[in-house]
């Protein structure tokens, strides 16, 4: 057992804000959360007026570190990522691969595999995003990469895997029985980089699409009379829907709007990290175009936005700054809602016994002072 006294600050538990607490953890778990009294801790943690949050869970991490997972789909640069997004609160992530070729997905889908086997903190799937997607939405995507659903491309995302799977696809060039297939084999499906139709998208989440990736971009705007996809997702109160928080991707009244359409537990607040990340916001290559980093803001020399430089405490940071939400609220964003869009609610994304002992701790800023990891401090 390890017994941590956290004090002078808050922790949200499923009853209360707390200002100090005894965490009992054993292994990776936590046993009991309870007022401190005078028993011995095995570690103190002043929070100064900070915040202890659940460890935040990130669906959408194309890179960090220096790293771009379609460049290094291996069990090390699966590591290097976490690693670098660890330092900014993220507990459990899946690394992204962008509209990459069949074989890079295979390799992609096989490192994750050893990277859980192996133990890699904070690994838990996969999230492929692309290459069925529509080129006229494809955003930074090589369009030469964009090909459809096949039986070769079925088979490989259906085969079992350690951990989750996420795809991004376009609803409306997908055949609805693929769809279903997709979804009996465990995986789980998004819509993006679409044109689809309010009524496209409608049938696609009737076929088993159950989230929205990066909503606004990378899909027609909404429209009083062509709804699009937003729409069908503001319409489907079961819909999860991604949202990058950088005040660049979705302006903050665009935020506001959002939260009053779609309830926190169906926003997920997601960082679609490239590897400036815990890299100094360095720039780097993508398909052999050079991208760059300004102010956070990531860009190919056209002005394409690829990616962001987006870490998940600044998008929790700044998810309360653009829309006055509680951080509480805006915690169960980028925890409890990404954990149940993943099927991982009882296990991750909450302060209660029997979860994980995953711990995003913030200072009064809310800016990162540590994050542990299966009940052991990371970073």
């Amino acid at each position: 057992m390890t017994v941590l006294h956290v004090f002078n600050g808050y922790i949200p538990t499923a009853d209360a804000v707390l200002s100090e607490a005894r965490i009992t953890m054993e292994g990776e778990r936590i046993v009991s959360i309870a007022a401190f009294g005078q028993e011995r801790a095995d570690d103190s943690i002043d929070l100064a007026g900070g915040w202890m949050l659940p460890g935040f869970i990130d669906v959408q991490v194309n890179g960090g570190g220096g790293v771009l997972f379609n460049d290094t789909p291996t069990l090390e640069g699966i590591a290097a990522i976490g690693a670098a997004h660890a330092r900014y609160g993220t507990t459990a992530f899946l690394p992204t691969l962008i509209s990459a070729d069949p074989s890079v997905i295979a390799r992609g889908l096989d490192a994750v595999d050893e990277a859980i086997a192996a133990g890699v903190p904070g690994v838990v799937g996969i999230h492929v995003e692309g290459p069925f997607i529509n080129p006229r939405r494809k955003g930074i995507h090589a369009e030469e990469r964009l090909i459809p659903l096949d039986d070769k491309t079925m088979a490989l995302l259906t085969r079992p895997r350690r951990g989750r799977v996420m795809v991004t696809l376009a609803p409306e060039l997908a055949d609805p029985a693929d769809l279903t297939k997709l979804v009996a084999a465990g995986v789980i499906l998004s819509a993006g980089h679409s044109d689809a139709t309010s009524e496209q998208a409608a049938d696609g989440f009737a076929h088993g699409i159950t989230g929205v990736t990066h909503l606004f971009n990378a899909m027609a705007p909404l429209h009083h009379r062509a709804p699009g996809l937003v729409g069908a997702a503001f319409d489907n109160d079961e819909v999860w829907c991604g949202l990058i928080a950088d005040g660049v991707h979705v302006v903050p009244s665009i935020l506001r709007l959002t939260l009053k359409a779609k309830s926190p537990e169906r926003i997920m607040l997601v960082t679609d990290a490239m590897p400036g990340v815990g890299n100094n916001g360095a720039p780097f290559h993508l398909d052999g175009h050079e991208i760059f980093v300004r102010d956070g803001i990531c860009t190919d020399a056209a002005g394409t936005l690829a990616g962001s430089g987006l870490d998940m405490a600044s998008a929790v940071r700044n998810v309360v700054a653009m829309t006055g939400i509680a951080v509480p609220v805006a915690a169960r964003m980028a925890a409890a809602t990404p954990a149940a869009f993943l099927g991982l609610a009882g296990d991750y994304g909450a302060f209660q016994p029997g979860y994980r002992a995953d711990f995003a701790l913030l200072d009064s800023e809310l800016k990162p002072m540590q994050t542990w990891i299966g009940g052991r401090r990371f970073a």
